[in-house]
């Protein structure tokens, strides 16, 4: 084992006394280099996503040390950026420690001169974003893994502007964090002492109010008459969704909702969905046992930090089908688009906004309405800067919804990050506006596909493990970026390498190809894991038609991997 890890080990195992479940851990591995050494070779990675990591001890992990390092690191970026009114607000969802580091981040930011505003209890990221603007804080942080497995847990950081850092804010931030050491340069006080001293102060009601009342306005119906009486079952798969959910639905009319009892409470340990992603079918199978049960018209699940919604609804059959982030995004657009046209409350030059893996069915619904579609790098926090931009040329009317493939949804500017409690109250008013008119979203969906052509996304992600496997993307990346001429018996139109920094955006390592007949091939390697994805937006007659297409494109793609 290298000596500088054993010595940082040592040192833990002499210093970190503060949380017994560290204290026994850093004692079950003093025999098992190959533990020490995977929990103590790097620090773990800050970036646009803060931290993200598996709990444990040790500066590879997420523990309350490292919680404060970063949260030191962000107060020093904080002093020095603003000379006056600094604050910042907190929020955390019902992971695994998740208050603790809350609290733990809390004592850093007061103890550094830092006013600090945070939730009483776990509240969605949406909240923490509105927190941030609302009470114009200089910076927010959100404890959450979103829907990470319940070993993880995160520290996402949040501009003044609400929106999560990008590239630049991330690197100063780093930078800062840098130069700490993470037992000796610490300031922390004790939680309860600055809540008397009212440097930490719990974020009042009516901010949540106020939030509530906030997302009501984003409605599009108008005075529409629509049945409000759609059975809807509704899971929070265990975390922050449950009381703005249901607060948001009962204060609009919607009271005919059922909670998935099993997974109702807050739970760490995410008992009853592994991986509590709604993207993911597994994570739906709870909900969609209820809704067939009480013959519900919709499922609807939030993840843990109520970010992202997904859906399942009733096909011709009975059955329910569960609907694709892509699918709900263009059903939301073409709903949004067609309302707000019908009840002149379209703003002039309308703009939407996307991620470059995210259908472009959107780009073929809003050239129809008239509006121009900005395309970003994949994260919601660049939809979010996009927003800022729009706001500093007075222009933040012009921005009427953001989606990304991934299930996440946004239909206004009051916040600057995806928001299930607005995504889900957009949903159900599309939901049940059509279902007044006796239309499904299934039907919806096919009449959009005869109108614009049928587009189908897919996506496949492969894993190149170690530094031989690091080595294979690169070469792989490489070699799409030469003039390769067709794919699966496509030509390829146009090639656009994000890693030049066209368009405006951040460079990235991503290419994306235009193929002759409408469809897309996207390459990303990921930040996060050693995996490559590959995105496919096919367009083409049917679901029939374009998996033929997939399967070619897929086999010519494979044979370079």
């Amino acid at each position: 084992m290298d000596k500088r890890i054993k010595e940082e080990y040592l040192r833990w195992c002499n210093s970190a006394f503060e949380d017994k479940d560290l204290v026994q851990e850093l004692d079950s591995i003093k025999d098992d280099e190959n533990k020490i050494e995977d929990a103590f070779y790097r620090d773990l990675e800050f970036g646009t996503g803060g931290l993200r990591g598996v709990l444990g001890a040790g500066t590879n992990r997420m523990n309350i040390y490292v919680i404060r390092k970063a949260s030191q690191g962000l107060a020093n970026y904080i002093n020095k950026r603003f000379k006056d009114n600094r604050s910042i607000a907190i929020s955390y969802d019902s992971r695994i420690k998740s208050t603790l580091f809350a609290k733990t981040a809390a004592e850093v930011f007061a103890e550094n001169g830092i006013k600090v505003f945070i939730y009483k209890e776990l509240m969605p990221t949406p909240l923490l974003s509105w927190a941030v603007r609302y009470l114009k804080c200089s910076a927010g942080i959100m404890v959450t893994a979103s829907h990470n497995p319940s070993k993880y847990n995160g520290y996402k950081v949040y501009g003044s502007d609400g929106c999560q850092i990008t590239t630049n804010a991330a690197k100063e931030i780093l930078g800062e964090i840098e130069l700490l050491d993470i037992f000796k340069d610490i300031r922390h006080g004790q939680f309860d002492e600055l809540l008397k001293s009212k440097m930490i102060n719990y974020i009042e009601d009516d901010v949540y109010t106020k939030f509530i009342d906030r997302v009501k306005e984003e409605s599009v119906l108008k005075g529409e008459e629509v049945n409000k009486d759609c059975k809807i079952v509704y899971s929070p798969l265990h975390g922050t969704g449950l009381k703005p959910v249901l607060r948001i639905l009962k204060e609009t009319g919607y009271k005919n909702v059922v909670v998935v009892k099993e997974q109702e409470e807050p739970d760490g340990n995410f008992t009853t969905c592994p991986y509590p992603n709604p993207e993911i079918k597994e994570a739906m199978e709870v909900g969609i046992r209820y809704a067939k049960e009480n013959d519900a018209d919709i499922l609807i699940a939030t993840d843990p930090d109520c970010d992202r919604v997904g859906i399942a609804v009733k096909d011709k059959n009975g059955e329910l089908v569960l609907v694709s982030g892509n699918q709900v995004g263009v059903l939301l657009l073409d709903f949004i688009c067609n309302m707000r046209i019908k009840h002149h409350d379209m703003p002039k030059d309308p703009i939407a906004i996307k991620t470059i893996v995210t259908t472009d069915m959107a780009k073929a619904i809003a050239e129809h309405y008239g509006v121009d579609i900005i395309e970003v790098l994949t994260g919601f926090k660049f939809i979010g800067e996009q927003i800022l931009f729009l706001e500093e040329k007075g222009q933040e009317n012009r921005y009427i919804f953001g989606f990304e493939e991934s299930y996440g949804y946004l239909s206004g500017g009051y916040v600057r990050d995806k928001d299930a409690v607005d995504g889900v109250f957009m949903i159900v008013e599309m939901f049940s506006y059509y279902k007044t008119h006796g239309i499904s979203l299934l039907d919806k969906l096919e009449e959009l596909y005869k109108k614009y052509g049928h587009y189908s996304n897919y996506l496949k992600s492969y894993e190149f493990e170690g530094s031989s496997g690091l080595k294979k993307m690169k070469d792989i990346m490489d070699y799409y970026r030469q003039d390769i001429k067709d794919i699966g018996g496509r030509l390829i139109s146009n090639k656009k390498d994000y890693s030049l920094g066209i368009e405006g955006l951040p460079k990235s390592n991503v290419i994306k190809m235009y193929l002759d007949d409408g469809s897309t091939v996207v390459l990303r390697p990921s930040g996060t894991e050693p995996k490559l994805k590959i995105y496919l937006s096919i367009l083409g007659d049917n679901e029939s038609s374009n998996i033929k297409k997939r399967d070619l494109l897929f086999k010519d793609l494979e044979a370079n991997l």
